[in-house]
């Protein structure tokens, strides 16, 4: 399987480092070579001139043991191959061999390599089936025969191949050294910009949507002449901006808590007053008009709707403050009873199931907060489900905490209202069937509760199934 190639910068800087080096060791590599044979050629071809054909043109007379007649072998080098050809046919063909010569037995397609080396005095390269591969040049015998003389091309292969293999093994041992060496300069180069990354994943660590974030210090030494320096000074700016957008954006989260809590709080009297006057003027002994009485009631009922939502505001005011809660040992198991048992009672027609452990499940925390979690996820599923609806209420105990689980069988949350349904004034009228008005603040005060206690609320829903999962610390 082929590998993919490296994605880093400090990689990709190496490897093309030395893929460079390695085709520079190629081309130099691939000129020495071919110069180096280019020479001993020219070297060959030179003792082939200087030698004249005299050992061809000895060729003409037969070795007869008898008169004493052998070919002329003197100053030639062993191995040097003669032939002799008359009217393109090879006559006579022999090698020197320990300053003798020995006649060669050619076969039909050596005849024919040999016919048909021009007679130009130049050197030709030429392959004969017995002595291998030879440099052979032709000339025109005083008898109007051709005389052709090679030298052996094997010393000149053997140079050129012990080049390539010395050249092989330096150039392998240089590329080696420079990987190591250019892998180690350019992780030292890089340096400043790891510094830029380990700057940029601690702010892209911090927790920016929410809360009041310190926001780490600006990268020194970004000098503007590097290109390392330019991404520095780029994303000192980029931070600035943010720590400025942040700022702004805390501020006017501030500014928008302290507001609700004050609307909140002076919001409380004027409701009361105005739900006590309803309620004085019910009482009157004297008659009251039908439509007056139910003007009262409706100016009652929703003054009592108005102090919820206020009440409501005032809580999640006072949560985003960061207000502590109380701490002290809670039971949720009697928790869970107690709101279950509420919620039986203001919705019979539903059935309310309960799974829990048979010990008492205790955690430190908040007892009236966490009992109003839980019965606000116990009313929302009341409120959003049709009768006859199971509803089932488990708490299970883990190694890391505890977990509550509120489950029913209702229709279902659509998937585009889930990643919003914590949020404040959010309504799941589209998904669920309603009869009753709601703020659309309990389930934000669900979530609130139970990040302050440091747990997590999640939900997961589709048709015939829905959980909110309350995860608290043990």
């Amino acid at each position: 399987m082929r590998r993919p190639p490296p994605r880093t910068l400090r990689g990709q800087l190496t490897v093309g480092l030395v893929a460079l080096l390695a085709l520079a060791c190629l081309a130099v590599g691939i000129t020495t070579a071919l110069a180096l044979r280019g020479f001993l050629m020219g070297r060959l071809d030179e003792q082939l001139t200087a030698s004249g054909g005299r050992f061809a043109a000895s060729l003409e007379h037969e070795a007869r043991p008898d008169t004493g007649n052998r070919p002329d072998t003197r100053g030639q080098a062993e191995g040097t191959f003669g032939a002799r050809l008359l009217d393109g046919t090879v006559t006579q063909a022999a090698v020197v061999d320990e300053a003798a010569d020995r006649s060669l037995r050619l076969t039909t397609e050596d005849r024919h390599t040999l016919a048909g080396i021009p007679v130009d005095g130049s050197g030709h390269s030429i392959r004969l089936s017995g002595p291998g591969r030879y440099r052979v040049t032709a000339v025109r015998g005083d008898d109007r025969d051709t005389l052709l003389t090679g030298l052996p091309l094997h010393p000149v292969e053997e140079t050129v191949h012990r080049l390539e293999a010395v050249e092989a093994l330096l150039f392998g041992a240089a590329l080696l050294a420079t990987g190591i060496a250019g892998a180690v300069w350019v992780r030292i180069s890089l340096r400043p910009l790891q510094k830029v990354t380990a700057h940029a994943a601690e702010v892209a660590g911090l927790p920016l949507a929410s809360g009041d974030i310190a926001m780490p210090g600006p990268l020194p030494d970004t000098d503007p002449r590097t290109e390392v320096g330019r991404v520095g000074t780029a994303l000192n700016h980029m931070l600035g901006h943010i720590e400025d957008a942040l700022t702004r954006r805390q501020a006017g989260e501030e500014r928008l808590r302290h507001f609700a809590a004050d609307a909140s709080h002076e919001l409380r009297t004027p409701v009361a007053n105005i739900r006590g006057h309803a309620e004085l003027a019910l009482r009157h002994h004297g008659r009251v008009p039908t439509e007056v009485r139910h003007a009262l009631e409706r100016i009652g009922s929703e003054s009592q709707r108005m102090t919820r939502l206020v009440d409501d505001l005032l809580l999640l005011a006072r949560l985003d403050a960061g207000r502590p809660l109380e701490q002290e040992p809670v039971d949720l198991t009697l928790l869970i009873l107690n709101a279950t048992d509420d919620a039986r009672a203001a919705g019979p027609g539903h059935h309310w199931l309960l799974d829990l452990p048979e010990e008492p499940v205790t955690i430190t925390g908040d007892a009236h907060r966490l009992q109003q979690a839980i019965g606000n996820l116990l009313a929302n599923a009341r409120t959003h489900t049709p009768p006859g609806t199971d509803v089932t209420v488990s708490l299970t105990a883990e190694r890391t905490g505890v977990r509550v689980d509120v489950r029913d069988n209702g229709p279902g949350i659509p998937d585009a209202l889930q990643p919003e349904v914590f949020g404040r004034f959010v309504r799941g009228d589209h998904a669920r069937s309603r009869r009753t008005g709601s703020t659309g603040l309990g389930l934000a005060i669900v979530q609130a509760v139970i990040t302050a206690h440091g747990g997590t609320a999640t939900i997961s829903s589709r048709p015939g199934h829905t959980t909110f999962r309350l995860a608290l610390p043990g």
